[in-house]
């Protein structure tokens, strides 16, 4: 593990919970605690100004919430690691931030350890989630493999494929998948590029044919 600094902004609109990071950050001596914001714009400002190595973000401020200023910060500063910290466990929640750009995902009823290890690691460049979420998103992705008939078909195809063939064959258009796979469009786009020519096909209809006939959908 580095013994590097990192430099912390907090944005969290309830004090208490604001002073509990703080306590913690203080506990750390490669933790520097550079500002706190209660709200989503100031967050935004304060990361822009400051720049610091991680934002320990809440999701729900008044006016900007933690989504959209977490995509400010991320757009702005992509090395900014932003790691959200808030009470919401649902998936909606979970894969907004992480389209948003945020780089870890921890419930506010982790132990200090678990925060703690998952700040050091957000500014080491890694992905984090507390285990209740990490969990959720196995499961997520397992319960989105095709089954063995599935499998079976198109053998040409990557799993991958597969499944971004699936969502074409159900009509969704390249935001709508990569939106779903937590994939940017860029990348959706290679993915549909790669399938026609592997198919054969000349375009999307033609693929979603395909996949149709074959049982596919």
């Amino acid at each position: 593990m580095s013994d590097e600094l990192f430099r912390v902004l907090i944005a969290d609109d309830h004090l208490l919970f604001r002073d509990g990071l703080r306590s913690l950050l203080l506990a750390d001596p490669r933790a520097e605690l550079v500002g706190e914001a209660a709200s989503g714009e100031e967050a935004v400002e304060l990361a822009a100004a400051l720049q610091p190595d991680v934002v320990l973000m809440d999701l729900q401020m008044p006016g900007l919430n933690g989504i959209e200023a977490t995509r400010r910060i991320v757009a702005a500063s992509p090395h900014i690691a932003v790691l959200v910290v808030t009470m919401f466990s649902d998936d909606q929640s979970v894969f907004a931030a992480m389209r948003a750009g945020a780089k870890g995902y921890m419930l506010k009823g982790a132990s200090h350890g678990e925060m703690l290890r998952a700040i050091r690691a957000v500014a080491e460049g890694a992905a984090i989630f507390s285990p209740e979420i990490a969990a959720r998103m196995a499961a997520f992705f397992a319960g989105m493999r095709p089954g063995p008939a599935a499998a079976g078909l198109f053998p040409e195809l990557s799993e991958r494929e597969r499944g971004i063939l699936e969502l074409i064959a159900q009509g969704r258009r390249n935001p709508e998948i990569a939106a779903e796979l937590v994939l940017s469009e860029k990348t959706v786009r290679n993915h549909v590029s790669n399938i026609l020519s592997k198919l054969q096909v000349a375009d999307r209809a033609q693929a979603i044919v395909r996949a149709r006939e074959a049982g596919l959908v």
